[in-house]
C-alpha cells in the first residue's frame, strides 16, 4: 500500500524520537566522501558531460516524466561505478508517495528507494510537476539504513531529484549517528558529476571490503 507523507513536515523527529538518532556535523566523522578518491577517466568524464548536457536539455520541455531521472542520470551513474555487476545488486523497494499542499495547488510525487548490497541505499525523488527538495527524502532514507545495519559497520545513502546529490553516512551502534557531504548541483559551475562518481566509486570500494 502507498503511503502518504507530507513534503514539508518529513518523519525525521519520529526517528529522532524512536531511535535516538543524531546528526553529527563534525568534519571528521564522514571523510570516505573526501579522502582517497579515485580518479576517474576522460571516457567517463565526457559520459558525464553528456549527462548533463542531456538534463539541460529535459529541463526545456517540462514537466519531466516518471522515471525520467533513473533513466537519464541515475542509470549511467550506476554502471559506470560498477554498481550493476557483483557483488552488487539491485532491489527496488516500494515506493512511497509525496504530496506537498501549497496555496491550494497540491503536488505530488514519489520516493524510489533502491537497495544495493544492502549497505549502500539509494533514493530517487521524482515529481511530475514540480522538482522537490532533497530534504524530503532525509527520513526514508535514514529509516531504510537503520533497519539495514547491524552492528557499527558503517551504511551510506545517497539523495538524488535529478539536478541535486547528497550522501549520507550512518552509523548505527548503540546511538546511531549521520552526517552528510556537502550538496552537489547540476546548476554549479563545471561539472559536479564528476565528484559524484568518484565518491559512489569510493563508497563501492568500501562495501567490497567490509564484512558480509
Amino acid at each position: 500500500m502507498v503511503q502518504t507523507i507530507q513534503a514539508r513536515n518529513g518523519a525525521l523527529n519520529d526517528l529522532e524520537n524512536q531511535f535516538k538518532i543524531k546528526w553529527v556535523e563534525d568534519d571528521q566523522f564522514f571523510r570516505e566522501w573526501q579522502d582517497d578518491l579515485p580518479e576517474i577517466s576522460d571516457y567517463e568524464k565526457q559520459r558525464l558531460d553528456r549527462v548533463k548536457a542531456s538534463y539541460r536539455n529535459l529541463l526545456k520541455r517540462p514537466p519531466l516524466l516518471e522515471n525520467t531521472v533513473k533513466m537519464v542520470v541515475l542509470s549511467p551513474f550506476l554502471d559506470l561505478a560498477d554498481f550493476d555487476l557483483a557483488p552488487f545488486h539491485v532491489t527496488s523497494e516500494k515506493s512511497v508517495e509525496i504530496v506537498d499542499e501549497d496555496e491550494g495547488v497540491i503536488v505530488r510525487g514519489q520516493l524510489d528507494v533502491l537497495a544495493l548490497f544492502q549497505e549502500f541505499w539509494v533514493v530517487v525523488i521524482e515529481s511530475k510537476k514540480a522538482a522537490f527538495s532533497l530534504e524530503v527524502g532525509i527520513p526514508q532514507l535514514l529509516a531504510y539504513m537503520l533497519a539495514s545495519v547491524t552492528g557499527d559497520r558503517p551504511t551510506y545513502g545517497l539523495l538524488t531529484n535529478g539536478s541535486s546529490f547528497l550522501f549520507v553516512k550512518l552509523v548505527k551502534g548503540e546511538a546511531p549517528q549521520y552526517a552528510f557531504s556537502r550538496w552537489f548541483s547540476m546548476f554549479n559551475p563545471g561539472n559536479d558529476l564528476y565528484t559524484v562518481l568518484s565518491i559512489l566509486k569510493r563508497l563501492g570500494e568500501l562495501n567490497r571490503l567490509s564484512p558480509t
